[in-house]
């Protein structure tokens, strides 16, 4: 009898995962998937390791209330904490004890933290509500007076220009009523003014937080937008830096004001219906040691990496250890209290790309996917950047998170389980490149506008993206805004509203088109620079030694705005009607707009968004009589926005009260030179 041969039943195959959201809905994504998964994992274990020795993320992004000097009210006196691990001493130093720098050692305790009490019985009267004081730190290399890590408020001695850090605890705490203030409801489709206080007054000197919100704040409100980015808010030592040189991470700038005032800024902000968000500063800092934290303990490093690494080769500035977990919890502790302690809606990371890549983008052209997730991908900053924005999202629901990034990285703006970094938004930092490009280096009459529409169109899908046709960037010295490349000379001799010159209608018809364009078809919110709304005439360029420490450049001609017998004025009228469109239709919250048609030869583009059709004549003479194309549903339509309108600095060309009828799913209308019309369906 033959004997039975057993069977080895198989192993069972692990059951095969699914592609992550991200990967699927971009398949050549498929190789780089063990590359995000493994991202998500990090996070993950870096998570479960915050919830084990913190309790939470949120626990964890506390460090401004452990370093620095904090009153204990329990103790009953004042804490003053610095992480130095490499330093021989500490001793605090200040106005209170007549900058004795041998009164009030620290002692060094766990972790390289150093600490010193101060008990009110001997100290209250002394160290008080606007005190300052400094940290002393002893090195190797000797003894340095410091300001503080984590100082909430930095003053400048007007004669000696030194910097020292201030006590500020007022009797009276600013009482907020923005209780009930959501930014996900006010800015569900972000309409932002990119703004800085010093530069909004018309005089030529700072200007302040109260000032901003009594005169600016009505105009933003005015003028539609629903978000007010402000610019320069971190304290910085150099005024023309444009407040990306960051010395103090938690402080106010004190030359537009005092901490309260800030506060009485975003609470009217937010009292008018308006987002506010912190240009926040995390990709490097200014190199300063008498201000900053440059070679805080004499180790060469510390916050920053060590050596070559740690300079940044384009900014003059230092790079911070995203993978020192001192460091991390430092900078996720600094939008923690920004969000907590001054209302902020969310914020626009500066410089997002020089942080993804070890080479900064510096010389970099991202041309495939393995520039994204090669060797040169900094994974400790990838790794901060996903708890960040998942810190903000958990400690204040529907804020908004935007990351200048110029490299297209792919799920920058996904949900981080889908595989992403969880940002909200991106610059769409190539569209006004594009158009400077194009008023530096083609004519008009050779404008490509397939090439225009694949520039204002192409942006990853499902990843949202804000669109401007310049920014800070373009407005800056050595550079010229929008309106300075349309107009030229012309600017200052032909701005007149009756001036028939022709190269001032040509800009002012050009400027309008640009705009519309932008918003109705380049993403899913939408920014201007203060003042460029109504085409401000002039760069900008701080109070330095090469311009003999002039404010002529550093200010808003908000007059010319204001003058209805100017251009200036036409063109803020254009603007406001424009952002109202946006808002009533609900433009942004639309998908991508629809191209119906691109004439090449008559200089026409013709799309839809929103149930709304554009129709725009860039030709620089031809206006066409009984055009004609495809729209996707019939009926009669109305113009709703005609930038040839009289208000607007036009020729009110359009008859805007005719209605035009399909047939055969065509419209066929009248469309003039160098004019945009915005048509919606009758009711």
């Amino acid at each position: 009898m033959a004997k039975s041969k057993l069977t080895v039943p198989a192993a069972p195959k692990a059951p095969r995962r699914a592609p992550l959201a991200l990967v699927k809905n971009d398949p050549w994504l498929a190789p780089f998937e063990p590359v995000l998964r493994r991202r998500q994992a990090r996070l993950a274990a870096r998570l479960a390791e915050i919830e084990q020795y913190h309790g939470s993320l949120l626990n964890y992004a506390t460090a401004h209330q452990q370093l620095g000097l904090n009153y204990n009210v329990g103790r009953g006196g004042w804490v003053c904490r610095e992480w130095a691990p490499a330093a021989e001493a500490l001793s605090l130093v200040g106005d209170f004890n007549g900058w004795d720098r041998q009164a009030n050692p620290l002692q060094k305790l766990e972790f390289g933290v150093w600490e010193v009490f101060l008990l009110d019985a001997e100290y209250a009267s002394r160290l008080s509500h606007g005190s300052r004081y400094k940290v002393h730190v002893v090195t190797p290399a000797g003894g340095k007076d410091r300001l503080p890590a984590a100082l909430r408020r930095a003053v400048q001695d007007e004669e000696t220009k030194d910097f020292a850090a201030q006590v500020w605890r007022p009797d009276t705490e600013f009482s907020w009523t923005d209780q009930r203030f959501q930014p996900a409801l006010a800015a569900q489709e972000p309409l932002i003014y990119e703004a800085h206080v010093g530069m909004a007054t018309e005089e030529s000197r700072v200007g302040t937080y109260r000032e901003f919100a009594e005169n600016i704040l009505p105009r933003i409100e005015a003028g539609g937008y629903n978000v007010v980015q402000l610019m320069a808010v971190m304290e910085h030592p150099y005024y023309g830096s444009f407040g990306y040189h960051v010395a103090n991470l938690f402080a106010a700038s004190s030359r537009f004001g005092t901490p309260e005032d800030l506060k009485f800024l975003i609470n009217e902000a937010h009292r008018r219906g308006i987002a506010v968000l912190l240009d926040i500063v995390h990709s490097h800092a200014v190199k300063n040691e008498a201000e900053g934290l440059a070679d805080f303990d004499g180790s060469g490093n510390l916050y920053f990496h060590k050596g070559k690494r740690g300079n940044h080769p384009g900014w003059d500035s230092k790079l911070f250890d995203y993978g020192r977990p001192e460091v991390q919890q430092f900078l996720l502790s600094n939008l923690r209290f920004w969000l907590e302690e001054y209302h902020f809606d969310g914020f626009r990371f500066d410089g997002v790309t020089s942080m993804l890549y070890q080479h900064h983008g510096e010389g970099v052209a991202f041309v495939g996917y393995d520039n994204y997730f090669g060797q040169d991908a900094d994974e400790d900053a990838i790794l901060y950047l996903q708890l960040a924005t998942t810190l903000a999202h958990e400690f204040k629901k529907g804020s908004i998170l935007i990351a200048e990034d110029m490299s297209g990285l792919p799920g920058l703006c996904r949900p981080i389980k889908e595989g992403g970094v969880g940002f909200d938004f991106r610059l769409a930092m190539g569209i006004p490149d594009y158009w400077i490009k194009l008023l530096k280096h083609t004519p008009d009459e050779k404008w490509p506008l397939g090439d225009l529409w694949h520039t204002l169109t192409n942006r990853r899908a499902g990843e949202k993206t804000i669109a401007y046709a310049e920014s800070h960037d373009q407005a800056l010295v050595g550079d010229k805004t929008l309106s300075h490349w349309l107009f030229d000379a012309a600017i200052y001799t032909h701005m007149h509203a009756a001036d028939p010159d022709p190269g001032a209608a040509r800009a002012l018809a050009l400027h309008k088109l640009i705009r519309l364009l932008t918003l109705a078809a380049g993403g899913e919110g939408y920014l201007t620079f203060i003042g460029n709304e109504f085409g401000h005439p002039e760069w900008v360029d701080f109070p330095r030694e090469g311009n003999d420490w002039s404010y002529q450049f550093a200010r808003r001609q908000w007059s010319l705005g204001d003058n209805p017998d100017l251009k200036f004025s036409q063109l803020g009228n254009f603007d406001r009607a424009l952002v109202y469109l946006a808002r009533e239709q609900h433009l942004l919250a639309a998908a991508p707009a629809t191209l119906l048609k691109h004439d090449e030869e008559n200089q026409v583009l013709i799309f839809e968004r929103a149930g709304l059709v554009f129709v725009v004549n860039f030709h620089v003479e031809k206006s066409l009589a009984d055009y004609c194309f495809w729209v996707t549903e019939e009926g009669r339509y109305r113009v709703v926005l005609s930038s040839d309108n009289g208000r607007f600095g036009g020729f009110n060309r359009p008859d805007e009260a005719f209605e035009y009828e399909t047939y055969e799913h065509q419209l066929s209308l009248y469309v003039p030179s160098r004019v945009a019309l915005v048509l919606a369906r009758a009711q």
